[in-house]
């Protein structure tokens, strides 16, 4: 059950206790300090709200909190491909994902090609290579713990070369937590720029709806090390609420661009306001 779904079924036919409404919207993983904000918001509309209307005005500050969603990143000029990051932590789908979005682009008429900069697995490089010949995509790779900075200076290299109009770049999961780690990830921004100073052009994190406030505290520290532009949510098929993205609009002003609700490439599609707002909250 959705969060709205929920509110509604709690408060219907009775008077909004908003020590409950409190209780529900943290459940539905928008964070503490963020449902704090709208409550008290709501608070001082008292008398005006019921079980329909608490809904809708909920709806309206979430959706002025996630602001205007930037249009995808258009395809790249002939001799300067369209670079797009993707970071994260292990385990959230970060390499299917990576697969997904190049399905989509080329469903699209565009031209895709896939670096494999996921090193430290050697079943990354695999997976990714699997993928690669199933869509068909061009894929540069390097052995089992090579230079992942060196893989992306090549891949865009080969992507300049070949008029290539979008290049992504797999990154190894890596604990947000780990300062070396995070530097690596730094140091493949810096070697991407090197032909292009305005690459990457985007630089996204893939998030797992199921991790809670968790997803909020991988992202601050990946904003930190990359200056975030996008976010991937994965797994909203399962028991992810989507309220981090919310949290994570809020406090660091990254905004959702995919949502991942399934296993086939066809799952992982655009983030939509209106459709975030009326089936996954």
């Amino acid at each position: 059950m959705g969060l709205f779904q929920n509110i509604l079924k709690r408060f219907r036919g009775v008077d909004i206790n908003f020590d409950d409404l409190e209780e529900t919207l943290v459940s539905g993983d928008l964070g503490i300090r963020l449902t704090t904000e709208i409550v008290d918001r709501l608070r001082a509309r008292k008398g005006k709200l019921d079980a329909d209307t608490v809904v809708e005005a909920c709806r309206e500050e979430i959706r002025t909190i996630l602001g205007e969603i930037p249009a995808l990143p258009a395809p790249g000029d002939a001799g300067k491909p369209r670079v797009i990051l993707i970071a994260g932590v292990n385990g959230v789908g970060k390499t299917t994902s990576v697969a997904k979005l190049a399905h989509f682009f080329k469903h699209r008429g565009n031209s895709v090609m896939l670096a494999a900069a996921d090193t430290f697995r050697a079943a990354a490089i695999e997976q990714l290579a699997v993928w690669a010949d199933r869509l068909d995509v061009p894929l540069i790779k390097t052995q089992y713990q090579g230079d992942p900075s060196a893989v992306c200076f090549d891949a865009h290299a080969s992507a300049i070369a070949n008029g290539t109009e979008y290049l992504l770049c797999d990154t190894a999961g890596r604990l947000h937590t780990r300062h070396n780690l995070m530097e690596e990830l730094k140091k493949v921004n810096r070697t991407i720029a090197k032909q292009d100073e305005s690459a990457p052009h985007e630089r996204w994190i893939v998030v797992d709806a199921t991790t809670g406030s968790n997803a909020l505290a991988q992202a601050r520290e990946f904003h930190a090390a990359l200056n975030l532009t996008g976010l991937i949510v994965t797994k909203l098929d399962g028991s992810g609420k989507g309220g981090s993205i919310v949290a994570i609009a809020h406090e660091l002003g990254i905004p959702a661009r995919f949502i991942g609700t399934g296993e086939k490439l066809e799952d992982l599609q655009p983030f939509d306001m209106d459709t975030f707002l009326a089936k996954i909250l």
